[in-house]
Order: structure tokens, then sequence, then C-alpha cells
């Protein structure tokens, strides 16, 4: 029997993250590496180290961690980051950055990114273009293989997160999907738990390249995730 896969997960306490520490649980294919600012209650069953440590010190845990592949879910909102562009980018471009040149110095040479449908440099909404200033630097690290997810609007439970505007979006969400066709399907909503299973699924491939996957391609991934038994 092969080595599991070693993953290193950053953001683990968000949406996505948390979904893909469920979706590894009880897997003897990989082996998850959680890293954080804070703990988090962890599912029955997990096999899986977690280091909780302040982001200065994160490239020294991926060092020591060695993964085969990293996958990053980091990310925060405009309410969170009080409004302050200064704010938003220290953590969904800054850290973001430094912890996939750190995974870089480190020698892996997968890593995994959470983006959003509609990243753009030309994008006029702010969030979107930090976004896609974010994606293309990535690409300039010199992974052998990049996957950037771009997910719809994400459907979950959010921990200590209430959002009226989102939270609507995701009760609406089944009706909107439907009206969503052609070139807009990209916008649909999507599970958490389907972006968490692409995850883990990409996190397999080995074929080096740069690769970009919409809604439809997040699906077509997730369902191509084996599903090995439980182990005991």
């Amino acid at each position: 029997m092969s080595d599991p896969l070693r993953i290193a997960l950053v953001g683990a306490t968000g949406l996505v993250g948390r979904a893909v520490v469920h979706a590894a649980t009880g897997r003897e294919d990989m082996r998850l590496v959680a890293i954080a600012r804070r703990e988090m209650k962890l599912p029955t069953g997990a096999r899986m180290e977690m280091f909780v440590a302040e982001p200065s010190h994160w490239g020294e845990v991926i060092e020591a961690v060695k993964p085969d592949v990293l996958i990053n879910a980091l990310g925060t909102t405009w309410n969170k980051s009080g409004k302050d562009e200064a704010a938003f980018r220290a953590v969904d471009q800054d850290l973001v950055l430094d912890v996939a040149r750190a995974a870089h110095k480190a020698g892996v040479k997968r890593f995994i990114s959470i983006s959003s449908v509609g990243a753009s440099l030309a994008a006029k909404n702010f969030y979107l273009q930090v976004k896609g200033e974010v994606e293309r630097d990535l690409a300039k690290v010199g992974f052998k293989r990049l996957d950037i997810l771009r997910p719809g609007l994400l459907r979950g439970s959010r921990e200590n997160d209430v959002r009226a505007a989102e939270g609507l979006g995701r009760i609406a969400a089944p009706l909107l999907n439907m009206a969503l066709h052609g070139k807009f399907r990209q916008y649909r909503a999507i599970k958490a738990e389907t972006v968490a299973d692409a995850a883990l699924s990409l996190a397999m491939k080995k074929a080096g390249g740069k690769f970009a996957h919409d809604n439809d391609a997040i699906i077509r991934a997730a369902q191509s995730l084996t599903r090995p038994e439980l182990a005991p």
C-alpha cells in the first residue's frame, strides 16, 4: 500500500476549510494537516494533525510538515475587514501569497486555492479585483501544478458569521440556479462540501500545469473523488 498523500490546509476554520476537514475524516489514502490561528473542534474519528500558530510562523510549520499538496481556503469578507482595503488585502492577498511562497520554498509542488467566480484584474468590484490579482501572482510562484477553484455563492453553515444577504441568497439558491444558464451557470450557488470534495480530488492529480475551475468543473472534480470505506 502506498504512503498516504500528505495535505496541508490553511483556512481550516472557515466554511470551505471545515468542509475539507470533514471530507478527509476517515480516509486512509490521505493525511490532513491543518494550520490555523485558533483551535477548532475536530470531527469524530478525525485522524489529523492541527498546528495553531500566528501566521508569521506558518512558513516554519509548512517547512516542518513538508506536505505533498497545500490547499488554501483562507478568506475574509468586506464586513469582517471593517470595510478597510488594507485589512482585506492583508488576509485575502498578502497572507495567501506569503503561504504560497513559503510552501514553494519548502518544496511543495502542488497548490490549490479557493478563489471566486468573477475574479479578474479588470473587475470593477474591489473584492473580485483582489482575487484576480492573487490568481495572477500565484501563477508566478512556480508550482508544478496550480489549481484555482472559482465557485459561485457558497452554500453552508458558517460559524459565528451571520450574513443576512448571503443567508437569503442561500435560501433562494435552488430557484436562482434554475434561472442561470449558459455563461451564467458559473454564478450558480454551490455547496461548500462540493468545493471541498473537488479540492481533495484535485490534490491527487499529479500532472503539471495551471488550471482554473468554474462551478461545472468543480462539480465534475468532486464527483470523481473516490469514496474508500471509512477506517474502523
